[in-house]
């Protein structure tokens, strides 16, 4: 389990983080939805070192990182051995193949043979749905197709956790689709994943638990169906303010 413990984390004119605990349990999607600047993805960022708050602790199995204290680079490689990181945008070495690029880092930092590593990602690649791309290189390939081979690239790496970071945002609704399969079918195998999104339509189908954001604060830790099915106070308005289901007058000035 990830645990963090009064993580607090400010810039010069914003406060990002305000005292966050929370815990993301294995074996389970966890979805970080809520308006754009409420601290997001500075959280995911920083449960990966990507960020750095003053004050605080980050808890992963038996290591502990106090956020008051320097970070050694063993604790960033401890950290960093354990998770995945999945950008906006997918990131992959324009000068190297697809199975080049899912294949360094296994060789490089897990030591594997090049036959165990190309073996495992051809898995991988049929896992996302792009057998045939293993000798393409990245600017032959989609948008939707780079980030799935950015998910692989990932998973490779043989992660306890997989973070996403608006995974899809940068593409078209038809590509976002292709990756969001993927996603759902991640966490159908239990894959534990920590997803910022901004796509309800996932975090519905999807997330085992729900966190919602707002001015630096979670104010709402807990189940998915809860948070869709009984939204009260700003969560409710929240939905009702991103849905024109729920909303005549848009429908009738749409008409």
């Amino acid at each position: 389990m990830i645990t963090l413990e009064h993580v607090d984390k400010k810039y010069i004119e914003h406060h990002a983080l305000k005292d966050v605990s929370l815990d993301f349990p294995k074996n389970e999607t966890t979805v970080i939805i809520g308006p754009s600047g409420s601290g997001k993805s500075t959280l995911l960022r920083a449960i990966n070192l990507l960020e750095l708050p003053e004050k605080g602790h980050l808890k992963f199995d038996d290591l502990d990182i106090d956020f008051s204290q320097p970070i050694s680079s063993k604790q960033q490689f401890q950290l960093r051995r354990k998770s995945g990181m999945v950008f906006q945008n997918w990131n992959l070495f324009p000068h190297l193949t697809v199975l080049q690029n899912i294949t360094e880092g296994p060789r490089a930092v897990l030591k594997q043979s090049k036959t165990v590593a190309e073996n495992a990602a051809k898995k991988l690649l049929e896992l996302v749905g792009l057998p045939d791309t293993a000798n393409r290189y990245p600017n032959q390939l989609s948008g939707g197709q780079q980030q799935r081979i950015s998910i692989c690239r990932a998973l490779a790496m043989q992660p306890e956790y997989l973070l996403l970071d608006e995974p899809t945002s940068a593409l078209d609704p038809e590509l976002e689709i292709q990756v969001l399969r993927v996603l759902k079918d991640l966490a159908a195998q239990k894959q534990s994943m920590i997803v910022v999104t901004h796509n309800m339509e996932f975090a519905r189908l999807v997330a085992d638990r729900i966190v919602f954001f707002e001015d630096g604060q979670a104010i709402y830790n807990g189940a998915s169906k809860a948070f869709f099915d009984h939204p009260e106070g700003r969560i409710k308005a929240f939905l009702e303010a991103i849905s024109l289901e729920s909303d005549e007058a848009a429908d009738s000035n749409l008409s």
